[in-house]
């Protein structure tokens, strides 16, 4: 009689421990799925993320070229202007396709490693007014090349006193933002340079390029 209660005892220890076993298993294998699961939606949701941001512009200036040829020890000039109206279109873009990530799985996290710099674009369409010269000072190549580098240059000036870079880096946070969103649903953690941001406050601080 005894013999066959150890025998019961035992019989169910083993299958508590089969039990156990399988749950421990069935446990396990749910929680991978689930990393896995989370994992392809933040790969999903960074790759939506990875575009170009484009922010566009428009500058307008007028500008006045002159120039002179001088001969006989400077006592006879020949002077060469032109009004010159410039029209530009200006671009200001963030290729995220060149963002660089890591996914700590284990840890949950995903930290930024590198944000691309913004890139900027000058279009300017120039056109000269009033143009006087003389066939000893004519307009030639490389005046334009001259006036062309001026501009550009001048163009360069307002885009930074402008609020254009500012406003593309708003837009590029706001497409940041939808990574952050994500970790936070998911439990999961953003970083970057060494510091966990949790909000979008603290991405607009930190993320400043």
């Amino acid at each position: 009689m005894q013999n066959l209660i150890k025998r019961i005892i035992g019989v169910g220890i083993i299958v508590l421990l089969i039990v156990l076993a399988f749950k421990y298993c069935q446990f396990k294998k749910e929680d991978d799925s689930d990393i896995q699961y989370n994992t392809n939606l933040i790969q999903q949701q960074i790759l939506n993320v990875g575009k170009l941001v484009v922010t566009e512009g428009h500058f307008s200036e007028v500008i006045t070229y002159k120039n002179q040829q001088k001969y006989l020890m400077d006592m006879v000039s020949f002077e060469k202007k032109a009004l010159v109206v410039v029209n530009a279109n200006v671009t200001v873009a963030y290729d995220l396709h060149q963002m660089k990530y890591d996914i700590d799985e284990k840890n949950k996290t995903i930290t930024i490693l590198n944000i691309p710099k913004e890139e900027i674009t000058i279009n300017p369409d120039i056109q000269f007014y009033d143009v006087e010269q003389s066939k000893l000072n004519p307009f030639t190549g490389d005046d334009y090349n001259k006036i062309n580098k001026s501009v550009k240059a001048n163009l360069a000036k307002k885009i930074e006193k402008s609020t254009l870079k500012t406003n593309a880096q708003n837009r590029l946070i706001s497409e940041l933002s939808k990574i952050l969103i994500m970790t936070n649903s998911m439990g999961w953690k953003l970083q970057y340079n060494g510091k966990t941001i949790e909000s979008e406050t603290e991405l607009n601080q930190d993320l400043k390029l």
